[in-house]
């Protein structure tokens, strides 16, 4: 992972679906395994790094190792009917276009976007629709850059997962930030803005700033804050450290600072291996020293972190980083829900175990609202 002419430097390098072969590591699986994978890849958005397969994931674990089914689709995650059938057309040699056909057939029916949210909560300007943004919450508006619809690699659960299968009509983007401004200076509920994405932190520092710095301007002393919600900090955490213009991140988040707001980078992390490594710790260092708040939430997902143990270890181990554990979620109806989904019962009994297991200053964390209306 390192740079020709810079030993300093590592390079992101990922791999997709047409490079699963070229990953080194995968050599290690039967070929049903591998046969699988490439299967369950034609569906599910996979895309994975160098840093993500030599730090992150215990090979001797495969396929069991949380961080692997965080990251490698599994033949599980599909219908079997759905799995034995886009086999056979792969077995058979079908082409290029059936297969894309009947992947495309599976995807329509995992309930792309749930509850309606490509229609609701868009909200409107002078009666024209803000696509590429919502306003779900009464203070919060989500805010989707174009630039920012990918990510250093993809979670298997992710709910976003339409965001990155090339449909373009099930893709929520936008390059339109100044109809953006105009609507939060005529809102003046709103106090947060959350950039999200996919990752907004795959886009350059300069053009994230064409993002951010719009909103330090006048007319918005009401919005205080500024979230970015990111991968970035377990997935490629050089992001913040030796990247050519990580220095350059770091100074937005200072000018957001001597602008009056505070920047929230809202870590998605789903296991303590994501925080074990030097360099995510490295890059939790120069965040918070830059006056970023971090805080950390995930979805409880079956096979990665089902357990009240897993949690405790992360957000103890969060704590110990100075990261603010924020949210504990639940799988929605979604993609491979079937696959990942935990029942809600044991959902709650599982973050009530967490939460005792934690100090006081930990206890930060709550569950999603589903998971305390149903307490079993």
């Amino acid at each position: 992972m390192v740079a020709e002419g810079d030993e300093r430097r590592p390079r992101y390098r990922a791999f997709g679906p047409k490079q699963i072969g070229r990953i080194p590591q995968l050599k290690s699986l039967s070929r049903e395994q591998a046969t699988a994978l490439s299967i369950a890849s034609l569906v599910f958005p996979f895309r994975v790094n160098e840093y993500v397969l030599e730090e992150l994931i215990d090979w001797s674990a495969v396929p069991s190792d949380p961080m692997y089914q965080l990251t490698f689709p599994q033949a599980e995650m599909l219908d079997p009917r759905d799995f034995a059938h886009l086999s056979s057309l792969v077995k058979a040699r079908a082409g290029t276009d059936a297969i894309n056909d009947c992947a495309r057939s599976i995807q329509l029916r995992m309930n792309p976007h749930p509850s309606g949210q490509m229609d609701l909560n868009v909200p409107k300007i002078d009666g024209r629709r803000l696509v590429g943004c919502q306003h779900k919450y009464r203070e919060t508006v989500l805010y989707f850059p174009s630039g920012g619809q990918s990510c250093h690699a993809y979670c298997t659960y992710c709910f976003r997962w339409p965001q990155f299968v090339g449909i373009e009509r099930l893709r929520f983007a936008t390059r339109k930030i100044e109809l953006l401004v105009s609507y939060l200076r005529a809102h003046h509920e709103v106090t947060n803005v959350l950039v999200t994405g996919g990752d907004p932190l795959v886009m350059s520092s300069n053009v994230l700033r064409r993002t951010i710095e719009p909103l330090l301007g006048e007319g918005l002393e009401h919005i205080t804050s500024i979230r970015i919600g990111t991968k970035a900090l377990s997935y490629w955490p050089y992001r913040f450290t030796t990247d050519a213009d990580a220095d350059e991140f770091l100074q937005l988040a200072e000018d957001v600072h001597r602008a009056g707001k505070h920047l929230a980078i809202m870590a998605h992390v789903s296991h303590a291996a994501e925080l074990y490594p030097e360099p995510a710790q490295e890059a939790v260092r120069r965040l918070r020293d830059a006056g970023c708040i971090i805080r950390s939430q995930a979805p409880l997902i079956r096979h990665v972190n089902d357990s009240s143990r897993a949690w405790a270890e992360m957000w103890k181990l969060q704590l110990d980083l100075g990261i603010v554990p924020y949210y504990m979620f639940v799988e929605r109806d979604t993609g491979a829900k079937d696959y990942f989904e935990v029942p809600l019962a044991r959902a709650y009994d599982i973050y009530r175990r967490a939460i005792r297991r934690v100090p006081g200053t930990g206890r930060t964390a709550r569950p999603d609202r589903d998971v305390r209306r149903h307490r079993g």
